[in-house]
């Protein structure tokens, strides 16, 4: 399938993250008519968002890009921040709160060690939250998974394998599939090629 959707002309501030490679500190637009634009800086996002990617720090995008063009590859709008829940914990509120109200269907959160940012956004939305353990130098990504897959009762996340980008694309696809979108389709055809 072709990319079809191109980041930032949604008005988004701040630093806009390419489709691929590393990081690339670039301005947006300042100001959008557009109902989904964030007005959180440093937010990335193609028009009409429906999956949200959050990350805690920019040592996960090498990681995450893998989940960032998976989505685009299957036509899947995206918007990519980084925000801290440790760090920047009114920033993430702030993206969280509203991610609803953008029109993002599904939120992907990714961090490590005392990863407590996939539970910290699935507080602020009712939206479903696909969380990613990265590995870690310490505890080889054991503490990243315990900290997500440890949610209490009323706040939970789906919880992918450790590093595991691709699948929470695939995941987040799914649910797309289910809410109306039209990507039952395109999950379909996936399916039957998964094994080539």
């Amino acid at each position: 399938m072709q990319q079809t959707n191109h980041p930032s002309t949604c008005g988004c501030e701040g630093t806009v993250l390419p489709t691929e490679g590393a990081a690339t500190a670039v301005s947006a637009p300042a100001s959008s008519s557009s109902p989904n634009a964030s007005s959180v800086a440093g937010v990335e996002c193609d028009k009409d968002a429906l999956v949200g990617v959050i990350m805690g720090s920019k040592s996960d995008l090498p990681c995450m890009q893998a989940c960032i063009d998976m989505l685009r590859s299957f036509e899947v709008p995206v918007e990519v921040i980084i925000a801290s829940a440790h760090r920047n914990p009114d920033k993430v509120h702030e993206w969280a709160g509203s991610a609803k109200q953008r029109g993002l269907k599904v939120i992907i959160a990714a961090a490590g060690k005392a990863a407590h940012l996939g539970g910290v956004v699935a507080a602020y939305t009712p939206l479903p939250v696909i969380t990613v353990p990265m590995k870690t130098s310490d505890l080889g990504g054991l503490d990243s998974l315990l900290s997500m897959v440890q949610m209490p009762t009323g706040v939970p996340v789906a919880c992918v394998a450790i590093n595991g980008a691709k699948n929470a694309a695939i995941l987040a696809l799914q649910m797309l599939a289910l809410c109306g979108q039209p990507y039952d389709h395109v999950m379909e055809e996936f399916k039957k090629h998964v094994g080539d």
